[in-house]
């Protein structure tokens, strides 16, 4: 892959996001916070809208990814170990939890609104992810 079909397809993507994030605000009135509506489809929270909203938001995230495959041809995967998945799942997890919302919901949906608070999370977050990569690369962890 070239560094300008990359490109292309990062923004492709970052559209697309934007464009169901626009959407789901503008047409129900909710912030497309994946973190939010996964919780809302397993009834740990009623406040992301009706179910049927939440679930097929969720349920559309990996049929959207696959039909992409289906359109475009495989794509290379690489994951961590299964114990660094859980891990970071938890933590993950949790600090959406501890700040009343994700990456999804405070950096694409929060900042877009000008939320003081998404912008506080999502310079977190960014820094946190920087370190563990810096710290990751340092240890000899990086995959």
């Amino acid at each position: 892959m070239t560094l300008l079909s990359s490109m292309a397809q990062g923004l492709a993507g970052g559209l697309m996001i934007g464009a169901s994030a626009s959407i789901m605000l503008l047409a129900a009135g909710r912030i497309a916070g994946v973190s939010g509506l996964f919780a809302r489809t397993l009834g740990l929270t009623k406040a992301c809208g009706p179910d049927g909203l939440a679930a097929g938001f969720v349920v559309g995230l990996p049929l959207g990814a696959g039909a992409l495959v289906l359109l475009s041809g495989p794509i290379e995967l690489r994951f961590p170990p299964l114990a660094m998945l859980m891990i970071g799942g938890l933590l993950v997890g949790y600090g959406a939890r501890l700040g009343s919302g994700c990456t999804s919901g405070h950096g694409v949906c929060g900042l877009s609104r000008l939320s003081k608070r998404s912008l506080v999370a999502t310079g977190v977050f960014m820094s946190v992810a920087a370190a563990t990569v810096a710290a990751m690369n340092a240890a000899g962890l990086a995959w």
